[in-house]
């Protein structure tokens, strides 16, 4: 009872402490054939800088963001940078129209929309 917890401690900074630094915390092969490998110590690094973001953004603990990203490491860079601040994140699928992610904006009440200009669909760009 009373307790708390906070995602971005757990899947990040415990990971680092207990000396799990340059161990692969993530393999990321996106839709062109880009290929990344993201360590503890450099997720934990990008988590904090989005947070850091956020928070210069007027983002604080409650307020809601909204993720129209596709599958992206910066995709879980945000979900955790806004677990790390407190903020209430909601992952909208990618595909979705600009009505369907209107529509999750005022239902949410979103303070902040986080997206890209593109992303590549079944090889090819798009925006």
């Amino acid at each position: 009872m009373g307790g708390r917890l906070n995602v971005a401690e757990n899947c990040v900074d415990r990971h680092v402490r207990a000396g799990r630094g340059a161990k692969v915390a993530l393999h990321f092969e996106g839709e062109p054939g880009d290929r990344e490998s993201v360590t503890y110590a450099d997720l934990q690094r990008r988590v904090n800088q989005a947070a850091n973001a956020l928070t210069d953004l007027g983002i604080v603990p409650g307020d809601r963001v909204v993720v129209y990203l596709p599958v992206l490491v910066e995709t879980i860079v945000i979900a955790l940078a806004c677990a790390r601040i407190g903020a209430v994140h909601s992952l909208v699928f990618g595909g979705f129209s600009a009505e369907a992610v209107r529509f999750r904006l005022e239902d949410t009440a979103a303070k902040l929309l986080v997206t890209s200009d593109g992303q590549f669909r079944r090889g090819r760009p798009s925006r």
